[in-house]
Formats: structure tokens, C-alpha cells, sequence
């Protein structure tokens, strides 16, 4: 009786090898390029279809449903007072890591003085960090962030508190909304896509110690996020 070893990579090679046999793959590689080049349009909740207003509050309410924390403030350079604002009210430091985005780039940091903003990719012993957000999306209470030079993904997952500026223009209805703005904006191809696309629904948690329901785990304890009318 012989018996015969199989390693892993064996067993999927005879799997792909049968799923092939009867394909053609010039075929399956067009019909995936058509697809991307023209992604189907899936069935979208109509409780995101609203006024752009409506949208503002739904996101709010949506992501303080999962335990974020929200602010409205009306013009960019407003941003410092209510940085500072909230990170005395959490008693942190009055210092931030922060994203390097051109948007932040045309805040007078100069009228919070005693505010300080680093720039740079977070560590774990930063207590808090400053990001903006590509998109917020009305329908779940979601952000969503992309990784690039200005604004590496450390600040996304590494201190305790998360804080993101959401300008008001970038609030959508729908996931399908904001993929179609990130293409449209960024392009599709793999050479203009983000390495990394975050979305973020509140902070993090798990329920894994003892069925219950942990905040900060595994990334950010709070999120925070700072909605600018005008931006």
C-alpha cells in the first residue's frame, strides 16, 4: 500500500488546474476588465437618499449610534479651537500627530498657540492623532481614509484617540457614491489607486473577552470627528 503526501500548494494547484481546463482565460480577463471599467450598480437603501443637510445629520447619528463622537463647526479655521477644546475635555495633552493633508496645510494654527501639531507617521505612545477623511457616508455613519505620502495609515489605527476632519462636501449617501468618487477623483487604474482604503465605523471593539463588548482593543479607544461646513 502506497500512500501518497500532498502538500498544500499541490492540492491547489490540481484545483486551479481543474477550475482551468475548459476555460478561456482571454475571455474571463475581459469580461473582469469590463467590469471594472463599468462596475454594476447595486440596490442602494433609500434612507441615504435625502437632502445633503439630512445627509450631515443622518452621518452623525449614524456614527454616534456605534459610539464616535461628533462636531460641527462652520469655517476651517475653527479647526484649532475645537481641537483643543476636545482634547481638554478627554484631559489629553494639548498635542496632536498629524496627517500632513493640503487641507489641513490652510489652517492658521497660529490662533491656538498653545496647541501643537506634529507631522508624520503615529506611534503607539502618541496620545492622539489628526487625519482627514476622503469621504463620510451617510447610510452607516462611515469614514473613509486613504493611505498616501501626507497621510500614512499609522494615524488611523495606532493612538488611543482618533480624531478626523470631515468637510461637510465630502459627506455621501451611499458606499456605491464614494467608490465612484475615488475613481472618478483618484483614477482606477492600479497605478493611481491608494495601497490602502480604510473605512472606519466608530472605534474599534471586539467581543471576544467574555461576549462583551470592548472599546480600544485593537486600535482607537475613541473617535472623534470634526465636520467643517466650510472646507
Amino acid at each position: 500500500m502506497s500512500v501518497q503526501n500532498n502538500t498544500g500548494a499541490d492540492i491547489l494547484g490540481k484545483i486551479g488546474a481543474a477550475l482551468d481546463k475548459d476555460s478561456d482565460k482571454a475571455a474571463r480577463a475581459a469580461t473582469a476588465a469590463a467590469r471594472i471599467e463599468s462596475p454594476p450598480k447595486n440596490l442602494i437603501p433609500n434612507r441615504a437618499q435625502v437632502s445633503p443637510e439630512d445627509q450631515v445629520q443622518l452621518f452623525r447619528d449614524w456614527a454616534e449610534e456605534v459610539s464616535a463622537t461628533t462636531d460641527r463647526i462652520e469655517h476651517l479655521d475653527d479647526l484649532p479651537a475645537a481641537l483643543a477644546a476636545y482634547l481638554s475635555s478627554q484631559n489629553l495633552p494639548s498635542e496632536i500627530k498629524s496627517s500632513d493633508d493640503p487641507l489641513l496645510g490652510r489652517v492658521d494654527w497660529t490662533r491656538q498657540p498653545t496647541l501643537t501639531r506634529h507631522l508624520g507617521v503615529a506611534i503607539e505612545a502618541d496620545p492622539a492623532s489628526l487625519a482627514v477623511a476622503f469621504a463620510g457616508i451617510a447610510e452607516t455613519g462611515t469614514l473613509v481614509l486613504h493611505a498616501a505620502p501626507e497621510n500614512p495609515t499609522t494615524l488611523n489605527f495606532l493612538p488611543e484617540t482618533h480624531i478626523v476632519v470631515l468637510p461637510r462636501s465630502r459627506v455621501t449617501g451611499d458606499y456605491e457614491t464614494t467608490w465612484n468618487r475615488l475613481r472618478n477623483e483618484i483614477g482606477s487604474e492600479p497605478s493611481s489607486l491608494p495601497r490602502v482604503v480604510n473605512w472606519i465605523t466608530g472605534p474599534s471593539r471586539t467581543g471576544d473577552i467574555e461576549q462583551k463588548i470592548q472599546l480600544g482593543i485593537h486600535g482607537p479607544r475613541r473617535l472623534h470627528i470634526i465636520i467643517i461646513d466650510e472646507a
